[in-house]
């Protein structure tokens, strides 16, 4: 039996523990502060047993997950540092800075007990472990950062555990993961907040800001929404990297400014352009660093009763949905209700029966 300590039981960790679960052969230890939070996890099946005794948790673990918030993340690994741990013992994270975490593990390997920096890029709307599934992590992309005298078998173990999670396990250097989640995932939470907080400082001179940001602007802005704190924690320890970004921020804004001041039609058709054609080919159905929405947009007449039609439909096929949402502000969207779901399978399979009923249905692309 392989035995496993699940450091903090949200929805994370809670969703790593219920994918490792589907092999009989794990057993899931799970650590919190909170005994609420492991009660509720032992009720779900989430974990197989529960402590708040943190040495208690991991005296036998065979791997070892800090599913801890950045900001928590030296504490918890301080605290391992002299611990009795098992020989042979793996540990690892699921924050989302790299270099800072490697930094903090040195010395690990001096007792026989190696240390894999870890980053599962997938997560919810929801928080909680309630909220865990053991699909999260399925066609994520799941990168490990091993330090450089981490032995290839022991790299290798930490594959074959998590192979029933269906991430998309892959190795990256530690600096350079810094380097491309700084720039696709901690960066644009930093310019939507500013965006955000710019329209704010107009609020004062009319109160149409607020009322017309309510549709496309609230979308692409979304993320603003985020927890402070937790991205307080990330940008401290992803800091050399966003120094970097907001220089190169700068210069492509200064550069369309330029454009607009020049009345260069022709530079800011191709600035756009170049936009375009990166964006076009992204995948599309492939998890990335921000989490997805999956939405559908569908016109439906206004009577009574409407909605709770269609959400009684999706019911009666067994298809969840996670915010229903009506639109009065839709430029460049089509259809008056948004409906999200947790998965593209959820909302394809939604797409078909709201087709089937007779109503348009459109997704944004």
């Amino acid at each position: 039996m392989t035995e496993v300590a699940i450091l903090g039981v949200g929805l994370i960790g809670g969703s790593l523990a219920l994918s490792l679960k589907k092999n009989e052969n794990i057993h899931i230890t799970g650590f919190d502060v909170m005994e609420d939070n492991l009660r509720m996890a032992l009720s779900l099946g989430v974990i197989d047993r529960g402590t708040t005794q943190l040495a208690d948790a991991v005296a036998r673990a065979d791997f070892i997950f800090l599913c801890a918030p950045v900001g928590k993340l030296y504490e918890l690994i301080s605290f391992l540092r002299y611990t009795p741990l098992k020989e042979g013992a793996v540990i690892s994270d699921t924050g989302s800075t790299k270099v800072s975490v490697m930094q903090l593990s040195d010395g690990f390997q001096q007792r026989g007990v190696y240390f894999i920096g870890g980053h599962p890029m997938a997560g919810s709307h929801k928080s909680g472990v309630e909220a865990s599934h053991d699909r999260l992590f399925e066609n994520a992309y799941y990168v490990l950062a091993p330090g450089k005298d981490t032995p290839e078998d022991i790299v290798s173990r930490m594959k074959e555990l998590l192979r029933p999670t269906k991430a998309k396990v892959v190795v990256m250097d530690a600096a350079k993961h810094d380097e491309v989640v700084g720039a696709i995932s901690h960066f644009p939470h930093i310019i939507a907040a500013s965006l955000v907080n710019q329209v704010a400082s107009y609020e004062d001179e009319s109160g149409w800001y607020r009322s017309l940001a309510a549709g496309g602007f609230r979308d692409i802005t979304r993320i603003a929404s985020s927890n402070p704190k937790m991205w307080r924690d990330i940008l401290l320890n992803n800091r050399p990297v966003m120094k970097k970004l907001a220089e190169d921020w700068k210069h492509t804004l200064d550069k369309i400014s330029s454009l607009i001041e020049k009345a260069d039609g022709d530079g800011i058709e191709r600035f756009f352009s170049e936009a375009r054609r990166f964006r076009d080919g992204l995948p599309e159905k492939q998890k990335g660093a921000l989490s997805s929405y999956f939405d559908l947009y569908t016109d439906v007449p206004d009577h009574p009763g409407i909605i709770g039609k269609i959400t009684t439909l999706l019911g009666e096929h067994e298809i969840s949905i996670t915010n229903i949402r009506i639109l009065e502000t839709r430029e460049d969207i089509l259809g008056v209700l948004r409906i999200s779901f947790r998965n593209l399978e959820d909302a394809e399979k939604a797409a078909g029966v709201i087709k089937a009923a007779g109503y348009n249905v459109y997704q944004r692309e």
